[in-house]
Protein backbone atom coordinates (compact mmCIF):
# COMPACT_ATOMS: atom_id res chain seq x y z
CA UNK A 1 0.00 0.00 0.00
CA UNK A 2 1.13 3.51 -1.32
CA UNK A 3 2.62 5.78 1.71
CA UNK A 4 3.50 9.15 1.63
CA UNK A 5 6.76 9.67 3.14
CA UNK A 6 9.01 12.55 3.63
CA UNK A 7 12.95 12.55 3.84
CA UNK A 8 14.92 14.37 5.20
CA UNK A 9 18.46 14.02 4.02
CA UNK A 10 21.52 16.04 4.43
CA UNK A 11 23.00 15.02 0.67
CA UNK A 12 21.63 13.31 -2.58
CA UNK A 13 24.38 14.29 -4.67
CA UNK A 14 25.56 11.17 -6.35
CA UNK A 15 28.91 12.78 -7.05
CA UNK A 16 29.61 15.03 -3.69
CA UNK A 17 30.60 11.89 -1.55
CA UNK A 18 28.94 8.15 -0.67
CA UNK A 19 26.40 9.22 1.50
CA UNK A 20 25.00 11.00 -1.65
CA UNK A 21 24.75 7.61 -3.69
CA UNK A 22 24.01 5.81 -0.67
CA UNK A 23 20.72 8.53 0.66
CA UNK A 24 19.80 8.82 -3.57
CA UNK A 25 19.79 4.41 -3.56
CA UNK A 26 17.56 4.85 -0.77
CA UNK A 27 15.11 7.42 -1.96
CA UNK A 28 14.95 5.79 -5.71
CA UNK A 29 13.87 2.61 -3.49
CA UNK A 30 11.19 4.12 -2.09
CA UNK A 31 10.08 5.54 -5.40
CA UNK A 32 10.34 1.75 -7.03
CA UNK A 33 7.78 0.47 -4.58
CA UNK A 34 5.05 3.46 -5.48
CA UNK A 35 5.37 5.32 -2.33
CA UNK A 36 4.77 9.33 -2.46
CA UNK A 37 8.11 11.03 -1.22
CA UNK A 38 9.31 14.36 -1.12
CA UNK A 39 12.81 14.72 -0.26
CA UNK A 40 14.37 17.40 2.27
CA UNK A 41 17.59 17.45 1.02
CA UNK A 42 21.30 20.31 2.13
CA UNK A 43 22.92 18.87 -0.75
CA UNK A 44 24.24 22.78 -1.67
CA UNK A 45 22.60 22.55 -5.05
CA UNK A 46 19.70 21.52 -6.48
CA UNK A 47 18.62 17.85 -7.27
CA UNK A 48 16.33 16.13 -9.04
CA UNK A 49 15.10 12.36 -8.50
CA UNK A 50 12.23 10.85 -10.65
CA UNK A 51 9.22 9.72 -9.19
CA UNK A 52 9.49 11.95 -5.80
CA UNK A 53 9.35 15.64 -5.21
CA UNK A 54 12.93 17.45 -4.26
CA UNK A 55 13.30 20.44 -2.43
CA UNK A 56 16.54 21.84 -1.65
CA UNK A 57 16.91 23.70 1.88
CA UNK A 58 18.32 27.31 2.41
CA UNK A 59 20.61 28.88 5.42
CA UNK A 60 18.40 29.69 7.49
CA UNK A 61 20.39 33.39 7.91
CA UNK A 62 17.77 35.03 11.11
CA UNK A 63 19.29 32.05 13.28
CA UNK A 64 21.83 33.30 16.24
CA UNK A 65 23.94 30.24 15.20
CA UNK A 66 24.23 31.46 11.22
CA UNK A 67 26.21 34.61 12.86
CA UNK A 68 27.74 33.11 15.49
CA UNK A 69 29.47 30.61 13.03
CA UNK A 70 30.59 33.45 10.59
CA UNK A 71 31.68 35.57 13.45
CA UNK A 72 33.92 32.64 14.52
CA UNK A 73 35.13 32.03 10.91
CA UNK A 74 36.09 36.22 11.08
CA UNK A 75 38.35 35.53 14.65
CA UNK A 76 40.31 32.25 13.20
CA UNK A 77 41.09 34.07 9.79
CA UNK A 78 42.24 37.30 12.01
CA UNK A 79 43.98 35.46 15.13
CA UNK A 80 44.87 32.09 13.22
CA UNK A 81 43.53 30.12 16.34
CA UNK A 82 40.96 27.62 15.40
CA UNK A 83 38.39 27.43 18.55
CA UNK A 84 36.79 24.88 17.41
CA UNK A 85 38.18 22.06 20.04
CA UNK A 86 37.09 24.23 22.74
CA UNK A 87 33.56 25.02 21.43
CA UNK A 88 32.20 21.78 21.12
CA UNK A 89 34.32 20.80 24.08
CA UNK A 90 31.91 23.25 25.98
CA UNK A 91 28.71 22.70 23.33
CA UNK A 92 28.88 19.37 22.31
CA UNK A 93 28.68 20.57 18.39
CA UNK A 94 29.81 23.44 16.10
CA UNK A 95 27.89 26.68 15.49
CA UNK A 96 27.45 25.45 11.76
CA UNK A 97 26.34 22.42 12.93
CA UNK A 98 23.13 24.14 14.90
CA UNK A 99 22.72 26.39 12.43
CA UNK A 100 22.24 23.84 9.91
CA UNK A 101 20.07 21.67 12.10
CA UNK A 102 17.72 24.62 12.68
CA UNK A 103 17.55 25.32 9.12
CA UNK A 104 16.13 21.81 8.29
CA UNK A 105 13.67 22.49 11.34
CA UNK A 106 12.35 25.36 9.68
CA UNK A 107 12.53 23.53 5.80
CA UNK A 108 10.12 20.82 7.74
CA UNK A 109 7.88 22.92 9.66
CA UNK A 110 7.17 24.50 6.22
CA UNK A 111 6.05 21.22 4.66
CA UNK A 112 2.17 20.78 3.82
CA UNK A 113 0.34 17.14 4.46
CA UNK A 114 0.13 14.73 6.86
CA UNK A 115 3.22 12.54 6.35
CA UNK A 116 3.24 8.59 7.17
CA UNK A 117 6.26 8.27 7.96
CA UNK A 118 9.74 10.80 8.89
CA UNK A 119 13.10 9.28 7.49
CA UNK A 120 16.59 11.26 8.52
CA UNK A 121 19.77 10.14 6.05
CA UNK A 122 22.94 11.99 6.82
CA UNK A 123 26.16 11.38 5.80
CA UNK A 124 29.49 10.56 7.15
CA UNK A 125 30.10 11.64 11.03
CA UNK A 126 27.29 14.47 10.59
CA UNK A 127 23.82 13.64 11.66
CA UNK A 128 22.44 16.91 11.79
CA UNK A 129 19.34 15.64 10.13
CA UNK A 130 18.80 13.67 13.30
CA UNK A 131 19.40 16.33 15.24
CA UNK A 132 16.64 18.43 13.72
CA UNK A 133 13.71 15.93 13.93
CA UNK A 134 15.36 15.55 17.69
CA UNK A 135 13.56 19.64 18.08
CA UNK A 136 10.29 18.19 16.44
CA UNK A 137 8.88 15.95 18.77
CA UNK A 138 5.10 15.95 17.48
CA UNK A 139 7.10 13.86 14.72
CA UNK A 140 8.46 11.21 16.78
CA UNK A 141 6.34 9.15 16.32
CA UNK A 142 6.40 8.46 12.94
CA UNK A 143 10.25 9.42 12.54
CA UNK A 144 12.42 6.85 11.23
CA UNK A 145 16.19 7.20 12.41
CA UNK A 146 18.66 6.00 9.67
CA UNK A 147 22.54 4.89 11.25
CA UNK A 148 24.82 4.71 8.04
CA UNK A 149 27.89 4.32 10.43
CA UNK A 150 28.45 4.10 13.86
CA UNK A 151 28.22 7.37 15.83
CA UNK A 152 29.72 8.81 17.93
CA UNK A 153 33.52 8.01 16.59
CA UNK A 154 34.59 7.11 19.76
CA UNK A 155 32.05 4.48 19.52
CA UNK A 156 33.55 2.67 16.22
CA UNK A 157 35.42 -0.62 16.43
CA UNK A 158 39.24 -0.93 16.57
CA UNK A 159 41.55 0.17 14.58
CA UNK A 160 39.41 3.00 15.08
CA UNK A 161 40.95 5.13 17.90
CA UNK A 162 39.45 8.92 17.73
CA UNK A 163 37.69 10.76 20.19
CA UNK A 164 36.20 13.84 19.44
CA UNK A 165 35.46 17.19 20.87
CA UNK A 166 32.42 17.62 22.74
CA UNK A 167 31.84 13.21 22.85
CA UNK A 168 29.80 13.47 25.81
CA UNK A 169 27.34 15.48 24.50
CA UNK A 170 27.66 13.39 21.18
CA UNK A 171 26.83 10.67 22.93
CA UNK A 172 23.93 12.18 24.97
CA UNK A 173 22.45 13.24 21.59
CA UNK A 174 22.66 9.62 19.67
CA UNK A 175 21.04 8.25 22.88
CA UNK A 176 17.73 10.57 22.89
CA UNK A 177 17.81 9.83 19.01
CA UNK A 178 17.57 5.72 19.56
CA UNK A 179 14.83 6.76 22.49
CA UNK A 180 12.75 9.05 20.46
CA UNK A 181 12.46 7.44 17.16
CA UNK A 182 9.69 5.46 16.83
CA UNK A 183 11.60 3.38 14.45
CA UNK A 184 15.39 2.98 13.57
CA UNK A 185 17.20 1.11 10.03
CA UNK A 186 20.69 0.31 9.48
CA UNK A 187 22.15 -0.88 6.14
CA UNK A 188 23.70 -3.95 8.04
CA UNK A 189 22.73 -6.52 11.32
CA UNK A 190 26.00 -5.95 12.71
CA UNK A 191 26.00 -2.45 12.64
CA UNK A 192 22.18 -3.07 14.53
CA UNK A 193 24.20 -5.55 16.88
CA UNK A 194 27.33 -3.39 17.69
CA UNK A 195 25.12 -0.05 17.95
CA UNK A 196 23.44 -1.60 20.12
CA UNK A 197 25.28 -2.36 22.61
CA UNK A 198 25.74 1.04 23.80
CA UNK A 199 21.88 2.18 23.07
CA UNK A 200 19.45 -1.18 23.55
CA UNK A 201 16.21 0.31 22.22
CA UNK A 202 17.94 0.47 18.85
CA UNK A 203 17.51 -3.31 18.88
CA UNK A 204 14.26 -3.09 19.88
CA UNK A 205 13.26 -0.56 16.97
CA UNK A 206 15.93 -1.42 14.26
CA UNK A 207 15.34 -3.06 10.81
CA UNK A 208 17.52 -3.80 8.10
CA UNK A 209 17.92 -1.78 4.94
CA UNK A 210 20.27 -2.67 2.69
CA UNK A 211 22.30 0.04 0.92
CA UNK A 212 20.60 0.43 -2.38
CA UNK A 213 21.70 0.60 -5.80
CA UNK A 214 21.29 4.15 -7.23
CA UNK A 215 19.83 2.53 -10.91
CA UNK A 216 21.29 5.76 -12.36
CA UNK A 217 21.61 5.59 -16.35
CA UNK A 218 24.51 5.58 -17.92
CA UNK A 219 25.78 8.59 -19.53
CA UNK A 220 28.03 8.24 -22.90
CA UNK A 221 31.69 8.35 -21.82
CA UNK A 222 35.08 7.08 -23.32
CA UNK A 223 36.52 4.19 -21.06
CA UNK A 224 39.68 5.67 -19.59
CA UNK A 225 43.09 5.15 -20.81
CA UNK A 226 44.23 3.94 -18.02
CA UNK A 227 42.00 0.56 -18.03
CA UNK A 228 43.04 -2.23 -20.92
CA UNK A 229 40.19 -3.91 -21.40
CA UNK A 230 41.95 -7.32 -22.75
CA UNK A 231 43.78 -7.49 -19.18
CA UNK A 232 42.83 -8.96 -16.14
CA UNK A 233 41.98 -6.11 -13.85
CA UNK A 234 40.59 -5.62 -10.44
CA UNK A 235 39.40 -2.49 -9.01
CA UNK A 236 38.83 -1.23 -5.54
CA UNK A 237 36.60 1.91 -5.95
CA UNK A 238 36.42 3.86 -3.52
CA UNK A 239 38.46 6.29 -0.61
CA UNK A 240 41.46 4.40 0.80
CA UNK A 241 40.82 5.68 4.29
CA UNK A 242 43.63 6.03 7.14
CA UNK A 243 42.90 2.22 8.02
CA UNK A 244 42.01 0.68 4.91
CA UNK A 245 45.64 0.02 4.22
CA UNK A 246 46.20 -1.13 0.42
CA UNK A 247 50.00 -1.94 0.88
CA UNK A 248 49.11 -5.69 1.72
CA UNK A 249 46.89 -5.62 -1.28
CA UNK A 250 49.68 -4.27 -3.25
CA UNK A 251 52.05 -6.47 -1.87
CA UNK A 252 49.76 -9.61 -2.41
CA UNK A 253 48.92 -8.67 -6.35
CA UNK A 254 52.95 -8.22 -6.86
CA UNK A 255 53.32 -11.48 -5.06
CA UNK A 256 50.67 -13.00 -8.04
CA UNK A 257 51.97 -11.41 -11.03
CA UNK A 258 55.75 -12.81 -9.92
CA UNK A 259 54.64 -16.15 -9.55
CA UNK A 260 51.94 -16.20 -12.34
CA UNK A 261 53.31 -16.98 -15.81
CA UNK A 262 52.15 -14.04 -18.15
CA UNK A 263 50.31 -11.84 -15.43
CA UNK A 264 52.69 -9.10 -15.48
CA UNK A 265 51.95 -8.32 -19.07
CA UNK A 266 48.54 -9.38 -18.58
CA UNK A 267 47.27 -7.83 -15.12
CA UNK A 268 46.33 -4.47 -13.81
CA UNK A 269 45.16 -3.26 -10.17
CA UNK A 270 43.46 -0.23 -10.03
CA UNK A 271 42.94 2.07 -6.79
CA UNK A 272 40.14 4.33 -7.70
CA UNK A 273 39.59 7.19 -5.21
CA UNK A 274 41.36 9.82 -2.61
CA UNK A 275 44.08 8.09 -1.04
CA UNK A 276 46.25 11.19 0.74
CA UNK A 277 46.34 9.08 3.96
CA UNK A 278 49.05 7.19 2.28
CA UNK A 279 50.92 9.00 0.34
CA UNK A 280 54.03 9.75 -0.66
CA UNK A 281 54.59 5.90 -0.15
CA UNK A 282 51.29 4.79 -2.16
CA UNK A 283 52.92 7.20 -5.17
CA UNK A 284 56.50 5.69 -5.13
CA UNK A 285 54.92 2.18 -5.38
CA UNK A 286 52.57 2.63 -8.32
CA UNK A 287 55.75 4.45 -10.22
CA UNK A 288 57.73 1.29 -9.19
CA UNK A 289 54.84 -1.25 -11.03
CA UNK A 290 53.09 -0.18 -13.87
CA UNK A 291 50.72 -2.78 -13.24
CA UNK A 292 49.30 -0.62 -10.25
CA UNK A 293 46.98 2.19 -11.14
CA UNK A 294 46.08 5.29 -8.53
CA UNK A 295 43.74 7.76 -9.44
CA UNK A 296 44.46 11.48 -8.70
CA UNK A 297 41.80 11.64 -6.12
CA UNK A 298 37.84 11.52 -6.40
CA UNK A 299 36.73 10.28 -9.93
CA UNK A 300 32.94 10.94 -11.07
CA UNK A 301 30.54 8.29 -10.13
CA UNK A 302 29.75 8.00 -13.80
CA UNK A 303 33.33 7.06 -15.15
CA UNK A 304 33.28 4.45 -11.65
CA UNK A 305 30.45 3.43 -13.15
CA UNK A 306 31.85 2.42 -16.67
CA UNK A 307 34.78 1.09 -14.67
CA UNK A 308 32.35 -1.34 -13.07
CA UNK A 309 30.93 -2.65 -15.84
CA UNK A 310 34.30 -3.44 -17.78
CA UNK A 311 37.00 -4.92 -15.03
CA UNK A 312 37.28 -8.30 -14.38
CA UNK A 313 37.25 -8.09 -10.73
CA UNK A 314 35.40 -5.63 -7.65
CA UNK A 315 37.48 -5.75 -4.52
CA UNK A 316 36.17 -4.80 -1.12
CA UNK A 317 38.95 -3.39 1.38
CA UNK A 318 38.47 -2.63 5.31
CA UNK A 319 40.42 -2.19 7.96
CA UNK A 320 42.50 -4.79 9.66
CA UNK A 321 40.34 -5.31 12.72
CA UNK A 322 38.58 -8.15 14.32
CA UNK A 323 34.72 -7.01 13.23
CA UNK A 324 33.55 -4.59 10.21
CA UNK A 325 30.27 -4.28 11.32
CA UNK A 326 30.07 -1.57 7.92
CA UNK A 327 28.29 -2.58 4.93
CA UNK A 328 30.13 -0.45 2.32
CA UNK A 329 27.75 1.87 -0.15
CA UNK A 330 29.99 0.13 -3.10
CA UNK A 331 27.93 -3.11 -2.35
CA UNK A 332 25.18 -3.19 -4.04
CA UNK A 333 26.65 -1.77 -7.06
CA UNK A 334 29.18 -4.67 -7.15
CA UNK A 335 26.51 -7.24 -7.08
CA UNK A 336 24.83 -5.55 -9.82
CA UNK A 337 27.45 -5.89 -11.66
CA UNK A 338 27.58 -9.81 -11.20
CA UNK A 339 31.17 -9.92 -11.32
CA UNK A 340 34.00 -11.89 -8.83
CA UNK A 341 33.98 -9.65 -5.46
CA UNK A 342 37.04 -9.89 -4.01
CA UNK A 343 36.67 -9.24 0.06
CA UNK A 344 39.47 -8.03 2.03
CA UNK A 345 38.57 -8.03 5.74
CA UNK A 346 37.80 -9.70 9.07
CA UNK A 347 35.38 -12.69 9.20
CA UNK A 348 33.42 -10.68 11.26
CA UNK A 349 31.86 -8.24 8.64
CA UNK A 350 28.62 -7.66 7.08
CA UNK A 351 30.21 -8.20 3.92
CA UNK A 352 31.39 -11.80 4.95
CA UNK A 353 28.14 -12.56 6.63
CA UNK A 354 26.28 -11.54 3.42
CA UNK A 355 29.15 -13.33 0.96
CA UNK A 356 28.78 -16.27 3.63
CA UNK A 357 31.37 -18.36 5.15
CA UNK A 358 32.73 -20.28 2.41
CA UNK A 359 33.24 -17.90 0.04
CA UNK A 360 36.06 -18.37 -1.22
CA UNK A 361 37.89 -14.94 -2.38
CA UNK A 362 37.88 -13.61 1.11
CA UNK A 363 40.44 -13.34 3.49
CA UNK A 364 41.86 -11.07 6.37
CA UNK A 365 42.96 -7.49 4.81
CA UNK A 366 46.54 -8.14 6.09
CA UNK A 367 47.27 -11.81 4.56
CA UNK A 368 49.73 -11.04 1.43
CA UNK A 369 49.33 -14.87 0.87
CA UNK A 370 46.04 -15.30 0.88
CA UNK A 371 45.53 -12.48 -1.22
CA UNK A 372 47.86 -13.47 -3.87
CA UNK A 373 46.33 -16.69 -3.96
CA UNK A 374 43.03 -15.71 -4.55
CA UNK A 375 44.75 -13.36 -7.41
CA UNK A 376 46.46 -16.61 -8.94
CA UNK A 377 43.13 -18.85 -9.07
CA UNK A 378 40.74 -15.72 -10.40
CA UNK A 379 43.41 -15.57 -13.00
CA UNK A 380 43.11 -18.99 -13.93
CA UNK A 381 39.42 -18.71 -13.97
CA UNK A 382 39.68 -15.81 -16.42
CA UNK A 383 42.49 -17.56 -18.73
CA UNK A 384 39.52 -19.89 -19.25
CA UNK A 385 36.74 -17.63 -18.92
CA UNK A 386 37.53 -13.92 -19.53
CA UNK A 387 33.42 -12.93 -18.31
CA UNK A 388 33.62 -13.90 -14.93
CA UNK A 389 30.43 -13.85 -12.58
CA UNK A 390 29.60 -13.78 -9.45
CA UNK A 391 26.43 -15.81 -9.73
CA UNK A 392 24.89 -14.53 -6.38
CA UNK A 393 20.91 -14.45 -6.90
CA UNK A 394 20.08 -15.04 -3.25
CA UNK A 395 22.27 -11.17 -3.02
CA UNK A 396 20.68 -9.68 -6.22
CA UNK A 397 17.12 -10.34 -3.78
CA UNK A 398 19.02 -8.88 -1.22
CA UNK A 399 19.74 -5.45 -2.43
CA UNK A 400 16.19 -5.66 -4.81
CA UNK A 401 13.77 -2.79 -4.26
CA UNK A 402 10.91 -5.59 -3.40
CA UNK A 403 13.41 -7.19 -0.21
CA UNK A 404 13.69 -3.60 0.97
CA UNK A 405 9.93 -2.92 0.62
CA UNK A 406 9.24 -5.85 2.55
CA UNK A 407 11.50 -4.64 5.35
CA UNK A 408 9.89 -1.25 5.38
CA UNK A 409 6.29 -3.37 5.80
CA UNK A 410 7.63 -3.94 9.38
CA UNK A 411 7.16 -0.55 9.94
CA UNK A 412 3.99 0.18 8.09
CA UNK A 413 2.09 -2.79 9.98
CA UNK A 414 2.82 -1.32 13.19
CA UNK A 415 0.39 1.68 12.75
Amino acid sequence: MSKKILVLAETIDVNASSAGKANMGFVNALVHNDHEVAVLHFSHKIVHIKGASTTLIKELKTDPFYWLSRLQRVLQRLTGKNFSVPLENKFGFSFTFKNDANSMVAAVKKMRGDFNLVITLSKAASFRTHAALLLLPDLHAKWLAYVHDPYPFHLYPPPYHWIEAGYEQKEAFFRAVSEKAAFSGFPSLLLKEWMGQYFPNFLKTGIILPHQNINTKLKAVAIPDYLEVQKFSIMHAGSLLDHRNPFPLIEGFQKFIEKTKGAAKNSQLLLIGASQAHEPKLTKICKRLPQVYKSDGYINYNEVQVLQKKVSVLLILEAISEISPFLPGKFPHYISEDKPIVHLGPKKSETRRLLGETYRYSCEAGDVIAISEIFMELYAAWKVNNNLSLERPDLLKYISPEYFNKQMSKIFDCE
